[in-house]
């Protein structure tokens, strides 16, 4: 079983994933015969997520899923930030407390 450290890193390594390729998409919203990448993520066994980007089969742009996608990755971020800082707070206290 992975740490929650390297758990909530995954997600926040997620998000970013999510928001470099929303990015590029709104980048090349005027880009003709473009086609959207997008973002699967799927567990990991023994915790965590992995992403995969992939190319949407049809061309043309979809801005509303773009942003849309964005505000998720950077809420997304923050929430596993919490987490992470959270854990990081626990293991010091712990160690406080054992010393």
């Amino acid at each position: 079983m992975a740490s929650i450290s390297s758990i909530a890193l995954s997600g926040m390594n997620a998000a970013q994933t999510q928001l470099n390729v929303s990015a590029h998409n709104v980048a090349n919203l005027s880009t003709e015969g473009f086609k959207r990448q997008e973002v699967v993520q799927s567990e990991q066994t023994g915790g965590g997520v992995k992403t995969t980007v992939t190319r949407s089969p049809a061309e043309g742009s979809s801005l509303e899923a773009d942003i849309v996608s964005q505000l998720q990755a950077k809420n997304g971020f923050l929430a596993n930030l919490a987490v992470f800082k959270t854990s990081n707070q626990m293991v010091g206290v712990l160690l406080d407390k054992t010393v």
